[in-house]
Protein backbone atom coordinates (compact mmCIF):
# COMPACT_ATOMS: atom_id res chain seq x y z
CA UNK A 1 0.00 0.00 0.00
CA UNK A 2 1.38 3.77 -0.90
CA UNK A 3 2.59 5.34 2.24
CA UNK A 4 0.28 8.33 0.88
CA UNK A 5 -2.59 7.22 0.88
CA UNK A 6 -4.78 8.15 3.88
CA UNK A 7 -5.74 4.29 4.89
CA UNK A 8 -1.88 3.28 5.17
CA UNK A 9 -1.02 2.19 8.73
CA UNK A 10 1.91 3.75 8.03
CA UNK A 11 0.65 7.23 7.30
CA UNK A 12 -0.12 7.61 11.46
CA UNK A 13 2.26 5.68 13.30
CA UNK A 14 3.84 7.69 15.91
CA UNK A 15 7.47 7.27 17.35
CA UNK A 16 8.28 6.37 20.59
CA UNK A 17 11.57 7.77 20.70
CA UNK A 18 12.03 11.19 22.66
CA UNK A 19 12.02 13.66 20.06
CA UNK A 20 15.42 15.57 19.73
CA UNK A 21 17.47 13.11 21.32
CA UNK A 22 20.68 12.12 19.44
CA UNK A 23 20.56 8.18 19.56
CA UNK A 24 24.36 8.06 18.60
CA UNK A 25 25.05 9.87 21.37
CA UNK A 26 27.29 8.61 24.60
CA UNK A 27 24.36 7.61 26.91
CA UNK A 28 23.37 4.69 29.23
CA UNK A 29 20.27 2.76 28.27
CA UNK A 30 17.59 0.33 29.52
CA UNK A 31 15.82 -1.81 26.03
CA UNK A 32 13.23 -4.19 26.45
CA UNK A 33 12.34 -6.34 23.61
CA UNK A 34 8.68 -8.37 23.50
CA UNK A 35 8.16 -11.99 21.69
CA UNK A 36 5.89 -11.41 18.56
CA UNK A 37 2.39 -12.27 20.49
CA UNK A 38 4.01 -12.25 23.71
CA UNK A 39 5.05 -15.94 23.08
CA UNK A 40 7.13 -18.08 25.67
CA UNK A 41 9.77 -19.05 22.93
CA UNK A 42 13.17 -18.51 24.92
CA UNK A 43 12.75 -20.97 28.08
CA UNK A 44 10.53 -21.23 31.13
CA UNK A 45 10.91 -19.88 34.85
CA UNK A 46 11.23 -22.92 37.32
CA UNK A 47 11.90 -21.95 41.09
CA UNK A 48 12.50 -18.45 39.98
CA UNK A 49 15.08 -19.31 38.28
CA UNK A 50 15.49 -18.50 34.08
CA UNK A 51 16.16 -21.92 32.21
CA UNK A 52 16.93 -20.99 28.77
CA UNK A 53 16.13 -23.51 25.74
CA UNK A 54 17.88 -23.28 22.54
CA UNK A 55 16.40 -20.42 21.12
CA UNK A 56 17.21 -18.25 24.65
CA UNK A 57 20.45 -19.13 24.36
CA UNK A 58 20.57 -17.80 20.58
CA UNK A 59 19.36 -14.47 21.95
CA UNK A 60 22.31 -14.90 25.15
CA UNK A 61 24.55 -15.79 22.51
CA UNK A 62 24.16 -12.42 20.11
CA UNK A 63 23.42 -10.01 23.27
CA UNK A 64 26.96 -10.89 24.43
CA UNK A 65 28.45 -11.25 20.72
CA UNK A 66 27.25 -7.37 20.63
CA UNK A 67 29.89 -6.32 21.91
CA UNK A 68 32.26 -8.04 20.19
CA UNK A 69 31.61 -6.58 16.91
CA UNK A 70 29.96 -3.11 17.73
CA UNK A 71 33.38 -1.22 19.52
CA UNK A 72 30.46 1.69 20.35
CA UNK A 73 28.31 -0.18 22.94
CA UNK A 74 29.36 -1.93 26.17
CA UNK A 75 26.56 -4.13 27.69
CA UNK A 76 25.75 -3.83 31.30
CA UNK A 77 23.16 -6.34 33.18
CA UNK A 78 20.23 -7.98 31.16
CA UNK A 79 18.05 -10.87 31.74
CA UNK A 80 16.36 -13.32 29.31
CA UNK A 81 12.36 -14.45 30.17
CA UNK A 82 10.41 -16.56 28.60
CA UNK A 83 8.68 -14.12 26.48
CA UNK A 84 10.92 -10.38 26.99
CA UNK A 85 14.35 -9.50 27.13
CA UNK A 86 15.66 -6.85 29.17
CA UNK A 87 19.29 -5.18 29.13
CA UNK A 88 21.40 -1.96 29.89
CA UNK A 89 23.57 -0.49 27.28
CA UNK A 90 26.30 2.04 27.44
CA UNK A 91 26.91 3.93 24.10
CA UNK A 92 30.40 4.95 24.57
CA UNK A 93 32.20 7.95 22.72
CA UNK A 94 34.69 7.90 20.35
CA UNK A 95 36.01 10.88 21.05
CA UNK A 96 33.94 12.80 18.33
CA UNK A 97 30.56 12.21 19.15
CA UNK A 98 28.47 14.50 21.14
CA UNK A 99 26.90 13.95 24.62
CA UNK A 100 23.36 13.67 24.82
CA UNK A 101 21.10 15.37 24.53
CA UNK A 102 22.35 17.82 21.39
CA UNK A 103 20.71 20.95 20.52
CA UNK A 104 22.10 20.09 16.82
CA UNK A 105 19.90 20.04 14.25
CA UNK A 106 19.16 16.12 12.82
CA UNK A 107 19.94 15.84 9.52
CA UNK A 108 18.05 13.72 7.42
CA UNK A 109 19.89 11.77 5.15
CA UNK A 110 18.45 9.48 2.03
CA UNK A 111 19.51 6.17 3.76
CA UNK A 112 17.08 4.17 5.35
CA UNK A 113 16.46 2.92 8.92
CA UNK A 114 18.40 4.20 12.04
CA UNK A 115 21.32 5.94 11.76
CA UNK A 116 24.85 4.21 12.07
CA UNK A 117 25.94 2.97 15.59
CA UNK A 118 22.74 4.08 17.26
CA UNK A 119 20.58 2.40 19.65
CA UNK A 120 18.06 1.68 16.52
CA UNK A 121 20.83 0.40 14.78
CA UNK A 122 22.22 -2.30 17.25
CA UNK A 123 18.56 -3.11 17.85
CA UNK A 124 17.79 -3.85 14.26
CA UNK A 125 20.87 -5.79 13.76
CA UNK A 126 20.59 -7.72 16.87
CA UNK A 127 16.60 -8.71 16.41
CA UNK A 128 17.60 -9.57 12.64
CA UNK A 129 20.07 -12.03 13.81
CA UNK A 130 17.86 -13.27 16.36
CA UNK A 131 15.36 -14.35 14.37
CA UNK A 132 17.60 -15.55 11.24
CA UNK A 133 18.60 -17.57 14.11
CA UNK A 134 15.58 -19.06 15.86
CA UNK A 135 13.69 -18.99 12.40
CA UNK A 136 16.72 -21.39 10.71
CA UNK A 137 16.06 -23.68 13.36
CA UNK A 138 12.38 -23.77 13.44
CA UNK A 139 12.06 -24.03 9.62
CA UNK A 140 9.84 -21.15 9.95
CA UNK A 141 11.34 -18.35 7.31
CA UNK A 142 9.80 -15.08 7.51
CA UNK A 143 8.27 -15.78 10.67
CA UNK A 144 8.36 -12.40 13.42
CA UNK A 145 9.98 -13.37 16.66
CA UNK A 146 9.71 -10.03 17.93
CA UNK A 147 7.33 -7.40 18.33
CA UNK A 148 7.63 -4.58 15.74
CA UNK A 149 9.38 -2.27 18.01
CA UNK A 150 10.88 -2.31 21.38
CA UNK A 151 11.31 0.29 24.50
CA UNK A 152 13.75 1.84 25.35
CA UNK A 153 14.85 4.28 28.42
CA UNK A 154 17.58 6.42 28.99
CA UNK A 155 19.18 6.09 32.43
CA UNK A 156 19.62 9.66 33.70
CA UNK A 157 21.40 8.76 36.67
CA UNK A 158 23.45 6.29 39.32
CA UNK A 159 20.16 6.10 41.66
CA UNK A 160 17.76 5.23 38.17
CA UNK A 161 20.54 3.03 36.99
CA UNK A 162 20.53 0.66 40.53
CA UNK A 163 16.42 0.59 40.51
CA UNK A 164 17.02 -0.92 36.99
CA UNK A 165 19.66 -3.11 37.27
CA UNK A 166 17.95 -4.51 40.66
CA UNK A 167 14.32 -4.76 38.62
CA UNK A 168 16.76 -6.77 35.98
CA UNK A 169 18.11 -9.30 38.77
CA UNK A 170 14.70 -9.75 40.44
CA UNK A 171 12.69 -10.04 37.24
CA UNK A 172 12.71 -13.96 37.17
CA UNK A 173 11.45 -14.06 41.19
CA UNK A 174 9.03 -11.76 39.91
CA UNK A 175 7.80 -13.65 37.49
CA UNK A 176 4.84 -14.82 38.73
CA UNK A 177 3.39 -11.35 38.82
CA UNK A 178 4.95 -9.67 35.68
CA UNK A 179 2.60 -8.25 33.45
CA UNK A 180 4.51 -9.67 30.27
CA UNK A 181 3.60 -13.70 31.82
CA UNK A 182 0.87 -15.07 29.78
CA UNK A 183 0.19 -17.77 31.58
CA UNK A 184 -0.98 -15.88 35.11
CA UNK A 185 -3.51 -13.64 32.71
CA UNK A 186 -5.17 -17.43 32.27
CA UNK A 187 -5.36 -18.26 35.64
Amino acid sequence: MDKSTPNSPNLNRRSIRLKGYDYVSEGCYFITLVTHNREPLFGEIVDAEMHLNKYGKIVEHEWLRSAEIRREIELDEFIIMPNHFHGIIHIVGTGDQPVAPTSAPVVPTNQPGPPAKSIGAFMAGFKSSVTKQINTLRNTPSEPVWQRNYYEHIISGDREYDQIANYIFNNPLNWNVDEENNSQKLS
